[in-house]
């Protein structure tokens, strides 16, 4: 047999064993007549010795061992005089009788270790080896058990785990859809989803009632730290279900996956409306771990000074940083730019030091008295030391949006951010429509199957912009990890939706007719929700980038740098799928 132990299980009680080991060497290091070498593999480490007294043959083959080399080695397990706290396997070392080399290996292009010398894009394209690191490697283990307890849970709730099919027709309205070409049907193609959103709600009408996949996702959209072209959905459906079953379903799933992984007992969760969220933090997805609640300052304005910025803004809105108005005139300014670059788009940022001597300065003090910017004090809750900033424009969300903006970044820079504290909450009543410049029309702001508040079906013809989605997302840290909605089950409601979106009835056939069809069949109430796996696994493992628990992820640019793909196909697989590319163009 290749090995009787892992690197990672022996202990003093193993003692006087003659073991087997095989793995990877971390490194060696040469100590007059002895070598030591680190053997690694994924369960842990242990300490080899070769004596030279005791067989220098062998002494010499291990001297020759470089970095990465996969070997074999038999041995006795001894009590190590000088132990080593910091690894499992610290208070043994295995004296070695015979080496074998499995396979040598070339040096790698950057060390094996927690804290590599290797940047992204080297460790990206040699991913493999990058994965035997073990901080990688311990967030591949973290999803794994996460899946596990996601999927013995789901068991336990009589949920069916469903595969559905990856080549499906195209579905515009969203994301970019990735396609595929069928070699069979020239000139036709199919799309990989952007979700199983269709074909679960088809499961329910067929009578599954509860089901869940592990579910691969495609978008074909430009890429940051929490996205990537290709990534795995929680994805959920439920029949005979309101809004609180979904809710509080999910949120034991969470409660369950929060106390297993990371020992945290999540409370009851709040809930909170989008116009709330969007109104104290201008974001449909606030981040409770500080507070810097918005502030609205337009009443509180009028009548004082004259500042025509103020005068003539639709929206004012100011957030209290405690302790900061010792804040000098380049850390403002850095503020400033801040707020102005493209990604936030405000004209410019106003402050108000309320100092700890009880002076106040602020940039619009020759608009406003000291008494009137001491009235702002009482209404921002500020005290003596703290700083205020304040934003304001034409466009009441569009500034609040700018303000969440300058809200975390201050977060950010006074280590407010905690990774190891967890603050959740759902946001629910979102509007069912959003204006699309891009589109110049109203878009849904989830998917056209989203249920809208039977308070508010009135207002579809006449007010489509006021009507309330049951809709509800999961929020952790400022994160969107999860969402879904009730969906429609009537096909009169669906049409009428279709409508409201400008899908012409024949549109509407093409694309949604056979799910249209389906309702006609006995239809039950259903409603459903999906988790972002890859964003739950990195906010647990406390990641900046959702890249790091992904086996094999693109880099921004969508590409895979260690297989070169996207790439170019073979001019006969072309004229196979009968695509002709005009390379002029």
């Amino acid at each position: 047999m290749y090995r009787t132990n892992t690197c990672g299980e022996l202990r003093l009680s193993d003692t006087g064993k003659e073991v087997v080991l095989a793995g990877w060497v971390q490194r060696t290091r040469k100590m007059g007549g002895m070598t030591f070498v680190d053997l690694r593999d994924r369960y842990g480490i242990t300490q080899l010795v070769f004596n030279e007294a005791d067989d220098k043959t062998l002494c010499d083959e291990a001297n020759r061992l470089g970095r990465e080399y996969c070997i074999q080695v038999k041995g006795m397990v001894s009590e190590r005089e000088s132990k080593n706290p910091k690894i499992a396997t610290g208070d043994i070392e295995l004296l070695a009788k015979e080496l074998n080399v499995l396979s040598p290996a070339l040096t790698p292009p950057f060390t094996i270790e927690d804290n590599t010398d290797g940047g992204d894009d080297i460790r990206m394209k040699y991913r493999y080896l990058d994965l035997r690191r073990t901080a990688v490697r311990k967030n591949m283990e973290l999803r794994h058990r996460m899946t596990i307890i996601i999927r013995n849970f789901l068991d336990s709730q009589d949920f069916i785990e469903v595969e559905t099919p990856l080549l499906i027709g195209s579905t515009p309205e969203g994301a970019r859809d990735f396609v595929v070409p069928s070699r069979m049907n020239p000139g036709q193609f199919y799309a990989l989803p952007q979700s199983p959103q269709t074909l679960k709600q088809l499961l329910m009408v067929a009578g599954f009632d509860r089901y869940f996949q592990i579910a691969k996702c495609f978008r074909d959209e430009d890429l940051r730290a929490d996205r990537q072209p290709e990534f795995t959905q929680i994805d959920c459906e439920m029949s005979f279900v309101d809004q609180d079953d979904v809710i509080n379903l999910f949120e034991e799933l969470c409660r369950r996956l929060f106390k297993e992984i990371r020992g945290v007992e999540l409370p009851k969760l709040e809930q909170m409306t989008w116009h709330e969220a969007m109104k104290r933090f201008g974001s449909d997805k606030p981040d409770l771990r500080f507070g810097m609640e918005f502030v609205e300052l337009k009443a509180a304005f009028a009548g004082k000074g004259s500042f025509s910025v103020f005068d003539d803004a639709a929206y004012i809105g100011g957030i209290c940083v405690p302790g900061c108005a010792g804040y000098s005139r380049k850390q403002l300014d850095e503020l400033t730019d801040f707020v102005k670059r493209p990604q936030v788009g405000a004209k410019g940022l106003v402050y108000i030091k309320y100092n700890a001597d009880g002076t106040v300065k602020s940039s619009i003090d020759k608009f406003y008295s000291e008494a009137e910017l001491k009235e702002i004090k009482a209404v921002m809750g500020a005290n003596d030391g703290d700083l205020v900033l304040i934003l304001s424009g034409d466009n009441a969300n569009k500034t609040r949006i700018q303000l969440c903006s300058l809200r975390l970044e201050m977060g950010d820079r006074l280590g407010l951010r905690d990774k190891n504290v967890f603050k959740c909450l759902w946001i629910v009543d979102f509007p069912l429509f959003e204006w699309s410049e891009e589109e110049q029309r109203l878009m849904a702001t989830h998917h056209p199957f989203t249920m809208p508040n039977p308070d508010d079906v009135p207002l579809l013809d006449a007010h489509p912009e006021q009507v309330r989605a049951k809709a509800y997302d999961f929020v952790c840290n400022g994160i969107e990890v999860g969402g879904g909605s009730l969906r429609i089950h009537d096909t009169q409601l669906q049409e009428r939706m279709f409508e409201v979106l400008g899908f012409t009835k024949e549109r509407a056939e093409a694309q949604f007719g056979f799910l249209m069809n389906a309702f006609k069949y006995g239809a039950p109430p259903h409603a459903g929700l999906a988790f972002g796996l890859d964003r739950f696994v990195s906010i647990l493992a406390g990641l900046d980038s959702i890249r790091d628990c992904i086996a094999f992820p693109k880099n921004n640019s969508g590409r895979d740098v260690m297989l070169d793909a996207p790439g170019e196909l073979d001019v006969k697989q072309l004229e196979e799928l009968q695509i002709k590319l005009d390379l002029k163009a």
